[in-house]
């Protein structure tokens, strides 16, 4: 099993367990493609935190898949303005620092328990992936750690989408 499966299978089992996401895992190609220009757009920022702070630098892309998830839902529209515009729109609202509040409270408008209850599936799934990079074989600083690093990331987005998702009350497989 190579590293994306490993963490594929790892995260989503664990999420499945927990009843946060549907099984088969969720498909909704319209957020999907968003990864790329996303990815673009985060990772300076993503990697500028990784040193001192990795649970966030990870976290912030589950934050970021479920308010994209959020949008889909509520707003498509706002999707049209493109992968960078949404993520800069989400880190200008408070700052890459408060991103996640800004995204539990304003965009996803989370109660308290709800808010508490998401910081706490973000923390668990990112802690879980900073421990798998951990014992992944890549060297620090070389290029297999860094595509570890940005598989790491897509699986969160992609995970972020299908707890939003699954919060919203869809079931986004194929018919």
């Amino acid at each position: 099993m190579n590293f994306q499966q490993l963490i594929q299978t790892d995260l989503r089992d664990s999420l499945v367990s927990q009843n946060l996401i549907l099984t088969p895992f969720p498909q909704c190609p319209d957020l999907e493609d968003l990864w790329e220009d996303t990815c673009q757009a985060y990772i300076g920022d993503g990697i500028r935190e990784f040193t001192d702070y990795p649970t966030t630098s990870l976290g912030w892309m589950m934050y970021i898949g479920m308010a994209y998830a959020q949008w889909w839902d509520q707003c498509p529209e706002v999707l049209a303005k493109g992968a960078e515009a949404l993520y800069t729109s989400l880190k200008a609202a408070r700052g890459y620092d408060e991103m996640d509040e800004y995204i539990r409270q304003e965009v996803l408008g989370m109660n308290e328990a709800d808010y508490k209850r998401c910081e706490k599936i973000v923390s668990t799934c990112s802690a879980r992936l900073v421990s798998a990079l951990r014992r992944s074989p890549a060297e620090p600083g070389t290029p297999e750690a860094f595509r570890a690093y940005v598989t790491c990331l897509h699986e969160l987005f992609l995970c972020g989408i299908a707890v939003e998702l699954k919060r919203l009350g869809y079931n986004m497989v194929e018919a």
